[in-house]
């Protein structure tokens, strides 16, 4: 048999409450006691209540939707901080909708248009193709992880630091040079302090070093072309020197790994490498890789936790808007595994 919906006018009926107080209980808790309160929510279980969002949603605006946009699920990186946010439903409540902008402009613009249509509260930004000026025009509440920041709240980790260790971790393994590979990043995007650290401690210590800023794709067919060209490469410049590579991240620094194994039968003692992110592919690679690991949990907890401050403080009477962006920082953590001695 159908199930009876059960009503505010049920729910009153059953309390001796009105149904204002019911309405009341939903949309503003606090204004009760806690008395009532609890007479109401043993009433719902009594009554088998099943909340009806859609009316909710119809009658204060309210949807209880963040949107989510990542560049792409291919970098393991991008999966792990996912499913991180993903996993802070039970501590605030928020329901994701999420798109991957997969590099263009165009497509995350509308991807932003089609969440904003469905009324959502506020916005997490994985994906570096807009401008955060651009961003902070849109109008809710934005929250950015790993990318420019300057006109949105943000939540990064110290990539200078996680690039002091990486180059330090390689610098105790006694190499002959040291190799830092990854894009040419301009300097207002938190990846470039990876750069940086490798750089300061290569000039403080005198270390023979070489950065290799290239473009190495964005799908496994061209990072595997890029990266065997980078082996080419230093094959030809420092064919029989101990060579200690730091790389931009996990994903690439596995596919270097295995490219290296095809090549030569195992990873050869010329070679220590350091990856960037802590990501599962980093402990479950062939042989598990050294890396700076960004604590993805506690960016996306950081994360959710400034954006709802943000979307609690619109719902007030008189909000108070963040005229100055938060921009909170986390630090990384140096794992060692068998790719450095």
């Amino acid at each position: 048999m159908k199930r009876k919906k059960v009503t505010f006018s049920d729910i009153a009926a059953y309390t001796n409450f009105s149904k204002t107080t019911i309405s009341r209980y939903f949309n503003n808790p606090d204004s009760l006691t806690l008395e009532n309160q609890q007479k109401i929510a043993d009433a719902l279980i009594a009554l088998d209540y099943r909340e009806n969002k859609v009316a909710r949603i119809l009658a204060n605006g309210q949807t209880e939707f963040v949107g989510l946009i990542i560049p792409n699920l291919y970098m393991h990186y991008y999966s792990e901080m996912l499913n991180c946010i993903l996993n802070t439903y039970e501590q605030f409540g928020y329901k994701f909708l999420v798109f991957a902008g997969h590099d263009r402009k165009d497509i995350e613009e509308q991807y932003i248009r089609e969440l904003l249509a469905y009324n959502i509260e506020g916005m997490i930004i994985l994906s570096p193709t807009i401008p955060s000026a651009e961003l902070a025009d849109f109008g809710v509440p934005i929250v950015t992880i790993e990318r420019e920041d300057a006109h949105v709240c943000s939540v990064n980790t110290d990539n200078y630091m996680g690039g002091i260790q990486a180059t330090s971790l390689l610098r105790k393994s006694n190499c002959d040079v040291l190799i830092h590979v990854n894009g040419n990043l301009p300097e207002d995007v938190p990846a470039y302090g990876r750069i940086q650290g490798f750089c300061d401690i290569c000039q403080e210590h005198n270390l023979r070093h070489e950065l290799i800023l290239t473009d190495l794709g964005n799908t496994f067919e061209e990072n595997r072309t890029q990266i065997s060209q980078v082996i080419d490469q230093l094959e030809e410049k420092y064919p029989h020197e101990r060579k200690g590579i730091f790389m931009p991240n996990d994903t690439h620094a596995n596919i270097l790994l295995n490219l290296l194994i095809q090549r030569f039968g195992s990873l050869p003692d010329t070679y220590q490498i350091v990856g960037f992110d802590g990501s599962p592919i980093s402990a479950e690679a062939v042989i598990s890789i050294s890396t700076v690991a960004q604590q993805t949990k506690l960016l996306a907890t950081e994360a959710m936790e400034l954006l709802v401050q943000q979307m609690t403080e619109r719902k007030k009477r008189k909000p108070v808007e963040v005229t100055t962006p938060i921009h909170k920082i986390v630090p990384p953590i140096l794992i060692c595994r068998k790719t450095t001695h």
